[in-house]
């Protein structure tokens, strides 16, 4: 059988062609693209078993094992991270633009994970199917992970444990254009992928610069003064060790029975523990109570610059009560009502640095499940400036969340982008 791209031109069994709704201007005109399969296309073969044993970084054979493909690549490997010592001739070895995708795995969407090795004489491990052909690689790679993702899945057999075999893949429908389209469409989306790649090493590094401002500008068990101080503060007095109690004055659980029997659409807010991240309050699946329930329950009731913080499980995640949630209820969280010269935000991160977190560490119960109550962070001991050095200590670090949640929601941006392109870039049999 012929595997090379053939052209509909005299063939008289040809299949329609198809047309993205997307091309670049020097395809416009251009034929649309062949029907064809991907057994028609490619040789599906199987790599070769190496083990997590003899996985070893000081082994000179670079491989792949296929439970790298869910962790540590994308469309397009250039570099590979695993060695091995075994050698060369035990082994199933890349050619150049090879496209692999396990052959088992935990779920069917799952499985349907195509990467493109650009490097040649890399080991590919047994649980990976590797489709070689002389189409594009890299354009292979984003199709089958693009519009055709659902398609694998479907073909994907079992359920506990997922298998994929290359009897299925070779059936698997696509449509291909000339090379020079192959190229271009491979190009443009690995413009948007290096994007993509800059815009997360950014925001790691502001995760990972504030994460370093905290272990400074909290002070240390033991200590009174943080490593690094605002310059307006150099000279103020030291900080003053108090029980947590001197700077709430309520601290109280909320309600901890079942208010299932009283969730009312469109009633009252009802904050519970799954609504407490990364310092904030997450609306998402936040279920609300009858107003007669919440008239009961008047111990828990909320109120603007309140810190919640989780009583169980990820305990001593906090967040702060703003306008959006005063006036609402909480379930399993102790609500912390600050003192009038007490920052509730400066509490928030402290809280979430190092120095606040080894803190309720000390004080929280529980092995497999680890719970936490008021009684417990009245007593707790803090080190706590004045005001206004705490308003500034919040001030900076909420700056940094801003930066933080900006660049996520460009990096969230241009996931979509490349998502939405994938959709254009490559036809769908509906499109003719």
């Amino acid at each position: 059988m012929n595997r090379n791209l053939k052209s509909a031109a005299g063939n008289q069994d040809a299949k329609p062609a198809l047309t993205p709704k997307l091309r670049f201007p020097a395809f416009r005109d251009a034929d649309g693209w062949e029907k064809t399969t991907l057994g028609e296309q490619a040789n599906i073969l199987k790599g070769k078993g190496i083990s997590k044993a003899e996985i070893d970084q000081s082994g000179g054979q670079p491989c792949i094992r296929y439970g790298e493909l869910y962790t540590r690549y994308g469309e397009i490997i250039e570099t590979v991270f695993s060695r091995t010592k075994l050698p060369a001739s035990e082994l199933f070895l890349s050619r150049k633009n090879d496209v692999i995708i396990p052959s088992s795995g935990e779920t069917k969407i799952d499985i349907a994970t195509a990467s493109c090795v650009l490097c040649a004489d890399v080991a590919l491990g047994g649980d990976l199917n590797v489709i070689r052909s002389s189409l594009n690689g890299p354009f292979l790679s984003y199709y089958l992970n693009g519009p055709k993702k659902f398609d694998i899945a479907k073909v994907a057999q079992g359920d506990t444990v997922v298998h994929l075999y290359p009897s299925q893949l070779e059936k698997i429908e696509i449509a291909v254009p000339a090379p020079r389209e192959q190229q271009k469409i491979a190009e443009c989306l690995s413009s948007v992928d290096e994007l993509i790649a800059a815009q997360g090493r950014k925001l790691v590094a502001l995760k990972t610069h504030k994460k370093g401002l905290m272990q400074q500008l909290f002070p240390r068990e033991g200590e009174t003064l943080p490593r690094l101080r605002f310059p307006e503060f150099q000279a103020a007095p030291e900080w003053t060790e108090l029980p947590l109690s001197n700077f709430f004055s309520h601290m109280r659980n909320g309600f901890v029975g079942t208010a299932t029997p009283y969730y009312e659409p469109n009633g009252i807010p009802y904050l519970q523990g799954k609504n407490i991240k990364a310092g904030k309050v997450d609306p998402t699946n936040l279920v609300t109570i009858s107003r007669a329930f919440h008239e009961k329950q008047k111990k828990s009731q909320l109120r603007v610059g309140d810190v919640l913080m989780v009583q169980s499980g990820h305990v001593g995640e906090c967040a702060l009560v703003d306008k959006d949630f005063a006036g609402g209820n909480c379930h399993a969280l102790i609500v912390m009502s600050p003192e009038s010269r007490t920052s509730s935000l400066f509490f928030v991160h402290y809280f979430h640095a190092p120095q606040g977190l080894e803190k309720i560490a000390s004080v929280k119960t529980g092995n497999t499940i680890a719970h936490i109550l008021a009684t417990d962070l009245r007593c707790m001991s803090v080190g706590v400036p004045k005001l206004e050095e705490q308003q500034r200590i919040a001030d900076c670090l909420t700056s940094i969340d801003d930066l933080i949640t900006a660049q996520s929601a460009k990096l969230s941006a241009l996931k979509t982008h490349k998502k939405a392109l994938m959709q254009q870039l490559f036809p769908s049999p509906e499109v003719s």
